[in-house]
């Protein structure tokens, strides 16, 4: 039973990327290892609070995050 966990900043994922984040994982998972997995592949998806997630030595926020991606 595999079980996987996503750990993302609160808010920063829609109900929709959730769900399709889900759906992608669970079928990376079957086409790597089996179909048999799906119906027992579990995805959770945490989310942390701005400031309590950190690199380099420095909290960052989700807006710092965005900043990052965006370059």
């Amino acid at each position: 039973m595999p079980l996987i966990e996503v750990t993302t900043f609160k808010n920063e994922l829609s109900a929709e990327q959730s769900e399709l984040l889900i759906e992608r994982i669970t079928q990376s998972v079957t086409e790597t290892t089996s179909e048999k997995l799906r119906e027992v592949t579990w995805v959770i998806i945490k989310e942390v609070n701005d400031s309590q997630w950190g690199v380099g030595g420095k909290a960052l926020t989700l807006a710092d995050v965005k900043s990052l991606i965006d370059g």
